[in-house]
């Protein structure tokens, strides 16, 4: 909001570190309602999840000048707070134009207004003719320089023909577009009684970054099998004992969490992010935990999670979860990620590939822990518990021997816990 000058303009915050515009997805004060400072005016839906909006001054809501559904970039006006009996101004001039979305098929929820991606020639002229200077964002020609792609072969759909980020992306790796045809997505055809389901901001952000990951980054996978037993024995151990005390209540997934940090701080090549003439390395083991919610998933930050405590993890995972269900995460906890960890064990899946998520370098899937037949020291076969752990490796920043390495010493810390608790 703005500073208090008579009426205050409630404008679009930046609730999240990438986001440059939001959805009101919906209003929980309606026009002559009293505000007081702290009450949540709005639910705003960004790139990473669906956030409350709450108030930084006293009022009356006067009028509100976007209504749920609609998008507007960062800064424009959405409503404003009067005093009582004060005159309630029209909107100011737009910062830029709000863009009403699309309604979506089953009545609820907010979504983005389409990109309008004409094939008329007149795109691509306008592209390609400033002063002989092509028009494209500046992120638009790293990605395609990246690519490999020619700007000239590319159709623009910004303002005024520009070239932007999602026409690089659109385009195949390796290849380009015919001149003056824009890549088009490949549409399936819908019948009468099927569904259409208008993609919300956060699947709309997942499709872009997931696509941008599969094409940009030279993915490579490791897969290894490691005995679950000890840390499924340690576990039930400690629970016991908590659960006399009224202690916390420990998941398999709250040590895996606490070996893939420990692992990272062993091997810090795996700990780093290509940054176009360079690789960072990183000094934090900032772990993001992936978790399901209903618009999609969220990726919440574990910091410094090599210092943290067993319990520290434990506790802090279980407090993402509540907050993530109930949209009460903050912005800044998405932010400085590393390394991520997603787990499907729950969900009964035993391996899989996940695919890396930008600008870090590695991700661990983790599948279910299962009693399976297994050979012994001994040579015996005996029943066993085995639990499938894949990571899935930037090729440009990791190699497979450090990712090996890396694997091996997860491993050891998963079949010696112990080791995590001195």
């Amino acid at each position: 909001m703005s500073g208090r000058s008579m009426a205050t303009i409630i404008e679009m915050p930046k609730l999240s570190d990438t986001m440059t515009e939001g959805t009101l997805v919906k209003w929980l004060k309606k026009e002559g309602d009293k505000v007081a400072v702290g009450d949540v005016l709005a639910e705003v839906e960004t790139d990473k999840a669906t956030m409350e909006m709450a108030a930084n001054d006293d009022g009356i809501l006067g009028k509100i000048y976007v209504t749920a559904g609609s998008k507007a970039v960062l800064g424009a006006a959405l409503a404003v707070l009067v005093e009582e009996g004060e005159a309630v101004p029209e909107a100011p001039a737009a910062k830029a134009p709000v863009k009403p979305a699309a309604p979506a098929a089953s009545g609820g929820g907010a979504t983005p207004a389409p990109a309008a991606r004409g094939n008329s020639s007149r795109a691509a002229t306008a592209a390609a003719t400033n002063g002989g200077r092509i028009k494209a964002s500046p992120l638009a020609r790293k990605i395609a320089a990246e690519k490999g792609l020619d700007l000239r072969t590319l159709a623009g759909t910004g303002p005024g023909g520009r070239i932007v980020r999602a026409d690089v992306l659109s385009a195949p790796v390796g290849g380009s577009a015919p001149a003056g045809r824009p890549v088009q997505t490949i549409r399936p055809v819908a019948g009468p009684d099927d569904q259409r389901i208008p993609l919300t901001g956060m699947r709309t952000i997942i499709a872009d970054r997931l696509l941008a990951s599969k094409t940009q980054i030279p993915h490579f996978y490791l897969n290894i099998e490691v005995d679950a037993a000890p840390v499924l024995a340690l576990r039930q151990e400690i629970n016991a004992g908590t659960e006399k005390s009224g202690g916390n209540k420990y998941t398999v997934n709250d040590f895996i969490l606490k070996a893939v940090a420990a692992a990272a701080a062993q091997v810090p090549g795996v700990n780093a992010s290509f940054d176009g003439d360079a690789i960072v390395q990183f000094a934090a083991v900032n772990v993001s935990v992936a978790i399901a919610v209903e618009e999609g998933l969220v990726t919440p930050v574990l910091r410094d999670a090599h210092r943290k405590s067993l319990l520290e993890i434990s506790t802090a995972v279980k407090d993402f979860a509540a907050r993530a269900k109930s949209k009460k995460l903050s912005p800044d906890e998405f932010a400085g990620g590393t390394i991520t960890v997603s787990n499907l064990g729950a969900y009964g899946i035993d391996n899989f590939d996940a695919i890396i998520n930008p600008p870090q370098s590695a991700i661990l899937s983790i599948g279910a822990a299962r009693k399976v037949p297994v050979v012994n020291a001994k040579g015996e076969l005996t029943v066993g518990d085995r639990m499938w752990v894949g990571m899935s490796c930037d090729h440009r920043v990791i190699d497979g021997a450090v990712g090996a390495t890396y694997l091996a010493a997860l491993r050891k810390l998963l079949e010696n816990p112990a080791l995590m608790l001195v």
